[in-house]
């Protein structure tokens, strides 16, 4: 592949660019809220927007057609797009009218309130380490692209990526980040819709779908199927199916929306319930999203049927599915334009992680300094600069742990991207919504009980994911991670989202019946 002198050049134009446009919409930082939640007056429209590139990312704009092609352009992952679209009403109806009763900045501030100084410590802290391990997913793959298509090494990207992130926070807070965003919104559905109409117009619609048919069993199947009934019970190993998305994938979103800072953060922005409840609803609409990049998977699946790869870059798919989108991108679409698409896989990397870099700048200080005290020096400059140096430190702890889950991604042989990174969030959204649902109901927990609940949940999923198999094996204790590997029953993660919700929330009512009993 060959990214010529046009491409960077349309690449460097487009992040100086977008620089630019989020320091002209950054306003002036004069307090606390204005670094943090814009001041409370960006439109409902914008920040939906946000919500919708954050979550969107270069993981689905790469991540999905890839799946789709290794999956000879299976659509089954558009079952969790159901539960998505739930959990988000869900949040508008009941969350959103609590979060805006008091003046808080985290949902983290909202469970302290109802349970006390050490949950939100608690709290904040599962946050932090979610925070870190999942955008961490969205780093790597974006360094992965850049390095395919550029040839820089993967932890120079990584590099790169951190130090522009932290320059747009650094620069104007939550104003920059959500304008900055809505620019990655705009250029992603136009990579997508330019993508899919280069497909169609050299494959054709007609040979897209007879190519996603495939013979199984003497029977024809058609492989763009959206619907798989398969029981849990019958094989509970499988993730992309309809109970996953309708049983599973409501609790994962309801805290991705409701609990992770990382998109409440921009709900609070809106200046009044009503519009921070029609930000959250509208989001919903990024399922269209996926449907086209879905399409994508399956031109890309057609298009690799129809016009061979060579031996060479076939063995490089089978190994990581993740090149085939980008090698299309820079074989197949004009010079320049190819480097715009590049150009915002590597923005929207840049946006997903300025958007968490201000989520943990806001909830450490929170935590260091009390919400008290935050709002008695907010007015002043003096918190605003504590929050810059907050962002400039989780800066280089995030670039830290992209280049360790580098090294981690590269011994494991699963290369499905999107799975990992779901995986990564099970850590901690099972214990998070479990906080939550004890702060909502009316029954006693115990703190103690909660933060049980919370490292049991955690040892479960590090027993079922590979990540802890792998940094046992290379510290030389290989026979005892295989001991673990072959103890452990086949289920998809996503379980693990109801499951230690239940557990962490279940640990803190226990917890506080024994010591109503004392």
């Amino acid at each position: 592949m060959e990214f010529t002198g046009l491409d960077w050049a349309v690449v460097v134009g487009y992040m100086v660019f977008t620089t630019w446009v989020g320091h002209r919409m950054s306003g002036q930082q004069a307090s606390i809220k204005d670094f943090f939640l814009g001041g409370k007056t960006l439109p409902w429209w914008s920040v939906s927007g946000s919500m919708i590139a954050t979550e969107i990312s270069a993981l689905t704009f790469i991540g999905v057609p890839g799946m789709v092609y290794a999956m000879s352009g299976d659509w089954t992952y558009l079952q969790w797009g159901l539960g998505s679209v739930i959990a988000r009403f869900a949040v508008a109806h009941w969350l959103v009218p609590l979060y805006y009763e008091k003046e808080i900045y985290s949902p983290y501030d909202f469970m302290g309130n109802r349970l006390g100084e050490k949950v939100r410590w608690l709290v904040t802290g599962l946050f932090s380490v979610g925070s870190i391990l999942g955008q961490s997913v969205r780093v790597l793959v974006t360094a992965i692209i850049l390095q395919v298509v550029t040839g820089l090494d993967a932890r120079i990207c990584i590099v790169v990526i951190g130090v522009i992130a932290v320059l747009w926070t650094f620069m104007g807070g939550m104003r920059t980040v959500i304008w900055t965003d809505v620019m990655q919104f705009v250029l992603f559905i136009f990579g997508g819709i330019l993508a899919l109409s280069l497909l169609v117009y050299n494959v054709g619609w007609g040979e897209i779908v007879q190519a996603n048919q495939v013979v199984v069993d003497g029977k024809e199947v058609n492989k763009m199927r959206w619907l798989d009934l398969t029981s849990v019970f019958q094989e509970p190993q499988l993730r992309y199916t309809l109970w996953v998305g309708l049983l599973a994938m409501p609790f994962q979103n309801f805290t991705a929306f409701g609990v992770d800072q990382l998109n409440t953060q921009r709900m609070f922005c809106c200046g009044n319930v009503r519009d921070a409840r029609k930000a959250m609803c509208w989001s919903s609409v990024s399922i269209l999203i996926t449907i086209l990049m879905l399409a994508v998977g399956a031109g890309l699946f057609a298009w690799y049927q129809k016009f061979e790869p060579s031996a060479e870059l076939a063995a490089v798919f089978g190994g990581d599915s993740n090149f085939v989108f980008p090698t299309w991108i820079v074989n197949e679409v004009p010079r320049g334009v190819s480097g715009l698409i590049l150009a915002g896989a590597f923005a929207a990397a840049v946006s997903s992680l300025d958007s968490i870099l201000a989520a943990l700048s806001q909830t450490s200080l929170s935590v260091i300094y009390g919400r008290e005290r935050m709002e008695s020096e907010g007015e002043g400059l003096d918190m605003v600069r504590k929050s810059r140096i907050a962002v400039c430190i989780w800066g280089v702890v995030l670039t830290l742990s992209g280049l360790i889950l580098f090294w981690i991604y590269s011994q494991n042989e699963d290369s499905d991207l999107i799975g990992l990174a779901f995986g990564m969030v099970a850590y901690t959204y099972g214990p998070l919504l479990g906080v939550l649902i004890a702060a909502l109901l009316p029954w006693r927990v115990s703190t103690n009980g909660l933060i049980i609940g919370t490292i049991m949940s955690v040892l479960l999923v590090a027993w079922f994911r590979p990540e802890l198999m792998i940094v046992l094996d290379q510290l030389g204790m290989g026979g005892f991670a295989e001991l673990l590997k072959a103890s452990r029953p086949k289920l998809a993660s996503e379980w693990f989202f109801p499951l230690n919700a239940a557990i962490t929330y279940g640990c803190g009512v226990l917890g506080g019946l024994a010591s109503k009993s004392k």
